[in-house]
């Protein structure tokens, strides 16, 4: 392990799972701060959308920000992320493009597993917006797609879609919203799995999806 940098690449294994066994103490405290730097660029991407700011004061703020950018390619991976995992059974997927701590485009979405399914409650702000003060209606079939899978995938096994079929029942307005799933009954290698997005007022998108366990997987992990 590099003790200098968190941590330099390292082989990338099949798929793009990467064995790293740098200790769990030191993944869960970089991790935090990954986060808090990926939350302020999520800040940075709000701003930027609704800024009013003059055109001289704007390319004053991109050559700084520019300089930023060089001092981060300072120390870079050489390639994707990928999903890592150590010795201790921790994981962690800093890129993905749903959770990813490290991504500002991730939306700060925590999903909670349950005895039915999965959960997860996210507010969408100005860079998730398709139609005017609607969430972009690929954005809601990407977060239903990657909570069913987290519910596809309970008990430590590797799913992938297969199928997602979304019905939009209505605009999904930004702001406060509700995500859930549970498994609705499983064939072989197949789990078929509903979803469901959710404001105030009740569900604005509805999903059902069918989830693939690989040839030669195991259903399930401990």
């Amino acid at each position: 392990m590099m003790s200098r940098r968190f941590p330099e690449a390292a082989a990338v294994g099949v798929g793009g799972f990467v064995r790293d066994d740098t200790p769990t103490e030191q993944v869960d405290r970089r991790e935090a701060v990954v986060a808090s730097l990926a939350g302020t660029v999520r800040d940075l991407v709000d701003a930027t959308i609704r800024t009013t700011l003059g055109d001289a004061e704007l390319h004053r703020i991109r050559d700084d920000l520019a300089a930023v950018v060089d001092r981060l390619r300072a120390g870079q991976l050489p390639g994707p992320a990928g999903i890592r995992y150590n010795s201790e059974r921790r994981s962690w997927n800093w890129g993905n493009a749903v959770m990813g701590a490290a991504n500002a485009l991730a939306p700060p979405l925590d999903v909670v597993h349950d005895a039915s399914g999965c959960h997860a409650d996210v507010d969408l702000g100005a860079a998730y917006e398709g139609p005017p003060g609607l969430v972009h209606g690929g954005v809601s079939a990407m977060l239903l797609d990657h909570i069913m899978g987290e519910t596809a995938s309970a008990m430590r096994r590797t799913t992938f879609t297969g199928t997602l079929t979304t019905r939009y029942r209505r605009g999904t307005p930004l702001g406060p919203l509700r995500l859930e799933a549970s498994i609705v009954r499983e064939e072989g290698r197949k789990v078929f799995v509903a979803g469901s997005i959710a404001d105030a007022d009740g569900v604005t998108v509805e999903a059902e999806g069918v989830f693939i366990q690989p040839a030669g997987a195991p259903a399930a992990d401990g």
